[in-house]
């Protein structure tokens, strides 16, 4: 009998050991995923004049979501200028379900982004893209648009207070109002944040739709317009400084990445000096010509056929009765 025991007592043991190893696998695995879910994140709602819309879940299966942010898959950073994901942190492509937001030139969007957001050094930036025809769904997020930045808004590079602060300041969000110049139309408006505190620099860019009523027709310069990616380079001074350096202690400027602001003549952004505030109002980007349809050429178009546009190159004359109406920048239609 007491041998029974201890040999009983023995696989017990055993027992609890083995337990006890798989407890600490399991733990060692949850530990080595948690970093992800908090030092990483992204856009998750959208709010503009009181409504509300939740963001994408990248971790749970596409099937049945709906909202005006396109698919997003990873939580984890892009650090490469090049990769082919910069435009969104995905494919470009719209979601299955995909909502538009209506929005009025001059109002307000707010991004959140997950809570608290862990990375305080770095720019913010807003682009937007419009797309040709009547919605963005289907369009693939390859031309995007200055909207605003935000840079070092005072201090120094080593221990300034950036874009990406005031955002963690602001309850992890980040507000910009669409410019009452800019043409109506289906827009992907892309939110950024770009963390400095590690090099390579950490790029977290996500996009939404939106129906944009109500804007003028101040059409973006070629100096404005770029494409995602091809905007930024690896080479960037602003994707390259090391904030922890000794030139960073006494550097009061930081040269934003991207194109010139929309309605700046293309002049370069360049640096984002120290002051009261380096926040500015939209700017537009993409590849496409600006300059408009010369006259009226070419055999007649039906009706609801394209008739002009930026970039456009056929007729512009209508079959009668119908005339040639304005969609957006690039888009006009016989009807």
């Amino acid at each position: 009998m007491p041998h029974r025991f201890y040999r009983t007592k023995l696989q017990l043991l055993l027992c609890l050991v083995l337990l006890n190893e798989m407890f600490i696998q399991l733990a060692a695995l949850a530990l080595a995923a948690l970093p992800h879910v908090l030092a990483h994140g992204g856009v998750l709602s959208i709010s503009i004049g009181g409504a509300w819309y939740n963001g994408w879940n990248p971790y749970d299966t596409p099937t049945g979501q709906t909202t005006i942010i396109r698919p997003w898959s990873s939580y984890n950073p892009i650090q490469d200028a090049t990769d082919p994901t910069l435009s969104c942190n995905d494919d470009g492509t719209s979601g299955a379900l995909q909502l538009t937001a209506p929005i009025t030139a001059g109002e307000k969007i707010t991004a959140y982004w997950n809570q608290v957001w862990p990375h305080p050094y770095g720019p913010m930036l807003v682009y937007m893209a419009l797309c040709p025809g009547t919605s963005c769904t289907g369009v693939n997020s390859d031309t995007l648009s200055w909207i605003d930045e935000s840079g070092l808004i005072n201090g120094t590079i080593y221990n300034g207070f950036w874009g990406d602060g005031l955002m963690i300041a602001d309850n992890s969000s980040w507000t910009t109002t669409i410019p009452t110049t800019i043409p109506n139309g289906p827009y992907l408006i892309r939110f950024e944040t770009i963390a400095l505190h590690s090099l390579p620099a950490q790029l977290y860019p996500e996009c939404a739709q939106l129906m944009v009523t109500g804007g003028g027709s101040l059409v973006p310069t070629a100096a404005e317009f770029v494409k995602f990616p091809g905007a930024y380079s690896n080479s960037d001074p602003g994707l390259t400084v090391d904030i922890y350096s000794n030139e960073a202690q006494t550097e009061t400027t930081y040269p934003i990445p991207g194109p010139p602001l929309y309605g700046s003549n293309g002049a370069s952004s360049g640096s984002s000096p120290s002051g009261p505030s380096s926040t500015s109002s939209l700017s537009t980007t993409s590849v496409t010509s600006t300059s408009p349809t010369s006259a009226p050429t070419g055999p007649t178009v039906p009706e609801y056929g394209q008739c002009g546009g930026i970039g456009f190159t056929g007729s512009t004359t209508c079959v009668s009765p119908f005339k040639c109406n304005i969609v957006n920048a690039y888009y006009s239609q016989c009807y």
